[in-house]
């Protein structure tokens, strides 16, 4: 069994990996504004508007999107499964317009994005981030690249989740100003314990920047769907199969490219 204490589209993933095993949520209402901005009915018709674009799509994505989708990327190797294809490929980038925007920037394509978008990742106010590293001269400001294209051209670094705790791990700064979602401070303090780690203030009356999804999750009811096994994610084995073909293709580049 799978205890995923994470958003409905994560389950949902491990289900489709481990067809055996029984994956189960914490809350089934913990979902994602970004899978929720990229219905597969209204995907499908758009879809069908460009039948000569291949549909890269980002794993934050629920298991309709996937099956209409020829490969899956992460915030990692989307570059590099980008690239991949030739030049003269069409592609259609799904859901995060944010994300399809800075590898359309990165690898000079000009990619079809969805409209969609993560709900964290859009709130951050550049005067108050500005602010901040008035107050913090020294700091680095680091971002994901689901966040907006001015908030990135602030960026000192961009990258993935891992890509950022790396980057704290490695840089010799001793602060850091950080834009994506503030569960991950904690890993960048453990690793690095003498450093600052402050989180990017969103543009609301917030102090943090919070996914309010992933925060439905709570001890108590990890322990509660641990004794009762339930909620537990069930899925149509053709939906899975059809969901599991983009992921194995971007395993697939992904090991060619050394990754």
């Amino acid at each position: 069994m799978i205890v995923f204490a994470g958003v409905h589209f994560m389950a949902e993933t491990a289900k489709i990996l481990n067809p055996t095993k029984k994956v189960v949520i914490p809350d089934f209402k913990a979902g994602c504004s970004l899978s929720d901005s990229c219905p597969p009915p209204l995907f499908q018709k758009f879809k069908e508007q460009h039948p000569d674009h291949v549909v890269v799509s980002y794993i934050n994505c629920s298991a309709g999107i996937k099956a209409l989708s020829d490969v899956i990327v992460t915030s990692s190797n989307a570059r590099i499964i980008v690239d991949s294809f030739p030049e003269d490929q069409k592609i259609i980038f799904a859901p995060d317009k944010n994300l399809g925007a800075y590898i359309n920037k990165v690898t000079g394509r000009d990619m079809l994005l969805w409209n969609g978008a993560c709900m964290v990742h859009e709130i951050f106010s550049l005067e108050k981030i500005t602010k901040l590293q008035q107050q913090h001269p020294n700091a680095k400001f680091i971002a994901h690249p689901e966040c907006e294209e001015p908030v990135l051209k602030m960026a000192d670094f961009v990258g993935s989740t891992t890509g950022l705790l790396k980057y704290t791990m490695e840089n010799d700064a001793t602060e850091f100003i950080v834009a994506t979602e503030t569960g991950i401070l904690h890993q960048m303090e453990k690793a690095s314990p003498t450093k600052k780690f402050i989180p990017a203030p969103p543009d609301n009356g917030c102090a943090c920047n919070d996914c309010p999804h992933m925060k439905r999750n709570t001890l108590e009811k990890i322990y509660l769907c641990m004794k009762y096994e339930l909620p537990d994610i069930i899925m149509d084995e053709e939906l899975r199969l059809a969901a599991k073909k983009p992921i194995d293709k971007m395993l697939e580049i992904s090991k060619a490219a050394g990754l």
